[in-house]
């Protein structure tokens, strides 16, 4: 079984996937928890440091190209073995990329969506773009605006998929949104779907 947790940056979706993976694997479920980054913050470093300022649409595509073959990976990770595998971002994240930045869907997100197994579930994690910065502020580990956080949270909402989304409150404890999560899936020491 495929779980994605999505949302934008700063949501918890990293910490809960991390939490979800153990409390399954507690629970007796194999599960692995897997990143699909798509290498945004590396190459906007090394961008940076060399000042350069690549159009949009280079970016992306080298973004999604990254953020495609990390999805691939974790679909054969998937594949191998019997369990549960937890994917923190997916194709969902670089279409509402896609679609805040203004750039067309292009032919392999909607290709792979056609063809990889579909997500047994799919969670989105809804917090304010306020709570998200100060979240992203506090790691000072990357760097987001409220504008953009404020559009990608729309862009997510836009996507054709969305309302087949678990949407929870993600302004709560990663303890709290795993809870639910599990409770959703029906583990409470029986076996998954």
């Amino acid at each position: 079984m495929i779980i994605v947790l999505a949302g934008i940056d700063g949501a918890g979706k990293s910490t809960a996937g991390l939490l979800l993976a153990e409390r399954l694997r507690a629970a007796a479920h194999p599960a692995i928890f897997t990143m699909n980054r798509s290498g945004r913050r590396s190459i906007t470093g090394w961008c940076g440091r060399r000042n350069l300022s690549p159009p949009v649409a280079v970016l992306d595509a080298v973004e999604t190209l990254i953020r495609c073959l990390n999805v691939l990976v974790s679909h054969a990770r998937a594949g191998s073995r019997s369990g549960v595998v937890v994917m923190d971002r997916y194709l969902y994240c670089q279409l509402a990329l896609r679609h805040l930045r203004g750039l067309p869907t292009g032919r392999l997100l909607p290709f792979l969506l056609r063809v990889l197994p579909t997500p047994g579930l799919v969670v989105y994690f809804d917090v304010t773009a306020d709570v998200a910065y100060a979240r992203i502020t506090r790691r000072a580990v990357d760097v987001e605006t409220i504008e953009h956080l404020t559009g990608l949270d729309a862009a997510y909402r836009q996507l054709s998929v969305f309302p087949t989304f678990l949407v929870l409150d993600a302004s709560r404890t990663p303890e709290q949104l795993v809870e639910d999560v599990l409770q959703e899936l029906g583990v409470c020491g029986a076996a998954l779907p």
